[in-house]
């Protein structure tokens, strides 16, 4: 006994050696609580005496399920055999096989993969009547996922928009060919699973009496189906011994509920609550920032988290002018902290919110050949949307780019299909013309071996790679993007290609971001551009090591440590994220966010924002640093002037201008930067009708949220609206007849 708790704190023994009955144990960030379900499971079968296959231990990754088994293993210095462990999916796969005659499936039934899924759905949108290539299958499936692990079956699918109804349609005959095939997919293993325990008196009781013992890991992050699955198992004996943590819920986009953490109070109103307190991995100024910051969320557990490492030092706020500076700050002081303190690349992560805002991090890197890794992503230039546009541009400024042609002449789909390309690629040939020759040719209007659709199609394509030749000739590089995103429809484009709302903002972020980028070449050619750009989007791997800082987003931190962490882009807008800006439960998770991303640090903690980012502010408009910001005690944190002004400061005006460091005080930065274009004054624009954040109601697409809008002319502007049905929409207000609902 002694052996085995040597080292827990008293919290966790506590909750490695209490009794039976249901247990909450609410661990906190770095509190050890992987040590405590392991410890767990060990202490129910060394000390307690419970036979290894009544305990069931659920995690919800392969790694942390064969982590968990390593080290049970360690602590009883024997094999652990019997214990059901494994993640909620693999477990119910095993107990459906076993159950299989009380279910519509064979003990030898497929489970699909996403490919296969998605094969299904189009041939069910195909059975079902459903244009394919007008409703994107990826986005039908993800809906019908959702509703799954909400426990939704086709029959009470309930469809209140049209795409409502089309899933309607398409669910019940996705189904009934999964049962044909004799296959499950992900969402189905829970389901089904939870309809046999519910409908089956005789095995759901089976289950309940062999399975004592119900260990479960990161409560906070079940959905309805995992958390029903917990109380159809832990009955009667109500075993259960739940870890998680409300504050770091974030997956809700993945349909978990972090409230199922206070359910469990409910459905156990005997449960025994312990907290873990104890973080051992941050200083204790990195621990109180972030509990500055979480707690203005209501429906928590307050924690009062401490740490034996010490204070530390405070946290590090540094305003950049712009997104490049901001990149360019980071992998400098990379390498500062690396030459002080004797860092490895590997222990710095730079984080942020959006998949957009690696763009710059990645471009810094690349620049001074610091060696990264991207974790859950693809690289900014690798991206579809962006190789897209890219493409565009290099077929623009070189009409006899083969690569680029392939790549855009039916993207979006104008009905050139393979056959036409064939018959175009002939026709070059056969006349021995270079592309650039073929595409003026019709152009303007000559001979060539297309016909109807195609024809007219390819028509129109080459009039408008040649006007935006002429187009890129003036240099406005921003104003050429915004026309060939306009003519080609790519906004519908980006929402065809993406399988739910949220990757087709991303989407949409990523092309702002592209645009933002654009908008740095100001006075550039656009050959200059592209040549630049090929630079740093070539670069797959600059180290094949290793020792490599981490770029991730803040979803993809959860579970990571790293002794220096940055996170950028900490402005209303990013973090907390504009979507979240009329949604208490949203801004609530922006919060869980942060301080997720807040946690991961060890030793030192950088957050960075921009006075201006062009991704979200093409007007040119500056940003408000984070609204968190201000929750967190100035004692915690201390600014650095911004690096650029800092610069010229000290070369221009050392003994004349002292740094200024609160919010609220001038930027020096953008002072010193305006004053040097004060030389060329603009007239003063007419301001926008339509603002950033407003709530605004069109007669189709419903409700949404502005996110820019810019003046065409003096009667007239475009206005950028994210609606909840229709998606991100670019609108003339002339045309729209939008309806302001709030200021």
């Amino acid at each position: 006994m002694t052996e085995l708790l040597a080292g827990l704190n008293p919290q966790q023994q506590e909750a490695v050696t209490t009794g039976d009955g249901p247990v909450l144990v609410l661990a906190g960030p770095g509190s050890g609580k992987t040590r405590v379900l392991t410890h767990r499971v060990a202490y129910l079968i060394r000390e307690v005496g419970v036979y290894p296959g009544s305990v069931m231990a659920v995690t919800f990754t392969n790694k942390a399920a064969n982590e968990m088994r390593s080290r049970v293993e360690s602590l009883l210095e024997s094999r652990l055999t019997g214990v059901q462990l494994g993640t909620f999916h693999a477990i119910c796969a095993r107990l459906l096989r076993r159950e299989s005659q009380h279910t519509p499936y064979t003990a030898d039934f497929l489970i699909y993969d996403r490919d296969d899924q998605l094969a299904v759905i189009k041939q069910a949108m195909a059975e079902a009547e459903v244009n394919s290539s007008k409703m994107r299958p990826g986005r039908v499936l993800g809906a019908i996922s959702a509703a799954k692990n909400e426990l939704i079956t086709p029959e009470k699918f309930s469809a209140p928009t049209y795409f409502g109804e089309v899933v309607k349609r398409v669910y019940p005959r996705y189904q009934e060919i999964l049962v044909a095939n004799n296959a499950l997919d992900f969402d189905d293993l829970l389901m089904q699973m939870v309809f046999l325990l519910q409908n089956n008196d005789e095995v759901r009781e089976r289950y309940q009496r062999y399975y004592e013992y119900l260990l479960v890991d990161e409560f906070q992050d079940t959905n309805m189906a995992q958390y029903q699955l917990v109380l159809l198992l832990s009955k009667p004996q109500n075993n259960v011994f739940a870890v998680g943590d409300e504050d770091q819920g974030i997956y809700a986009f993945r349909g978990a509920d972090y409230r199922n953490v206070m359910h469990f109070r409910r459905d156990f109103p005997d449960a025994k609550v312990i907290l873990l307190e104890q973080n051992y991995r941050s200083t204790q100024v990195v621990l109180d920032v972030a509990r500055a910051v979480i707690s203005k969320n209501t429906q928590r557990t307050p924690k009062a988290l401490f740490t034996e490492r010490g204070g530390g030092v405070r946290v590090t706020l540094y305003e950049a002018y712009d997104e490049r500076e901001e990149g360019t700050f980071i992998v400098e002081r990379i390498e500062d902290l690396r030459r002080e303190h004797g860092y490895d690349y590997k222990d710095f992560a730079v984080m942020y919110r959006t998949n957009a805002q690696s763009r710059a991090i990645e471009d810094a890197c690349v620049a001074m050949n610091l060696p990264y890794r991207l974790v859950g992503g693809v690289g900014f230039y690798k991206r579809r949307e962006i190789k897209d546009l890219l493409a565009y541009l290099r077929l623009i400024n070189n009409a006899n780019d083969t690569v680029s042609f392939t790549r855009i002449v039916n993207v979006p789909k104008r009905g050139i299909g393979k056959k036409s390309i064939a018959d175009f690629r002939k026709w070059v040939a056969k006349n021995n013309f270079t592309q650039e020759l073929a595409l003026s040719v019709i152009a303007e209007g000559g001979e060539f071996p297309l016909s109807g659709k195609a024809a007219r199609s390819m028509t129109e394509f080459t009039k408008n790679i040649f006007a935006w030749r002429k187009q890129a000739d003036d240099g406005d590089l921003t104003l050429l993007l915004d026309d060939i995103v306009a003519r080609t429809g790519f906004n519908l484009y980006l929402h065809d290609i993406s399988d739910s709302e949220n990757q087709t903002i991303e989407r949409s972020e990523n092309v702002r971001e592209l645009r933002g980028l654009l908008k740095e070449y100001e006075g550039e050619t656009l050959g200059e551009f592209l040549a630049e750009i090929a630079l740093v989007a070539d670069v797959d791997e600059i180290d094949d090591n290793d020792d490599k800082v981490t770029l991730l987003t803040l979803h993809s931190a959860k579970g990571l440590e790293f002794p220096v962490v940055f996170i950028s882009g900490v402005e209303d807008g990013l973090l907390p994220h504009i979507r979240s800006f009329d949604d208490s439960e949203g801004m609530a998770e922006e919060r869980r966010l942060m301080y997720v991303g807040v946690t991961r640090a060890m030793d030192e903690l950088y957050l960075s924002y921009t006075f201006r980012r062009a991704m979200y502010n093409a007007t040119g408009g500056p940003n408000e640093p984070s609204r968190f910001l201000e929750d967190i005690p100035a004692h915690l944190t201390k600014d650095i002037p911004p690096m650029l002004a800092q610069k010229q400061n000290q070369r221009a005006f050392a003994d004349e201008i002292s740094w200024e460091t609160d919010w609220d005080a001038p930027r020096l930065g953008q002072r010193m930067r305006d004053d040097a274009h004060a030389a060329t004054p603009k007239p003063e624009p007419k301001p926008t009708l339509f603002k950033s954040n407003q709530r605004v109601y069109h007669g189709i697409f419903g409700e949404g949220i502005v996110i820019e809008s810019k003046r065409v002319d003096d009667d007239d502007e475009e206005v950028v609206v994210s609606f909840a049905e229709g998606g991100i929409k670019r609108l003339m207000a002339s045309f729209a007849k939008l309806t302001i609902l709030d200021g």
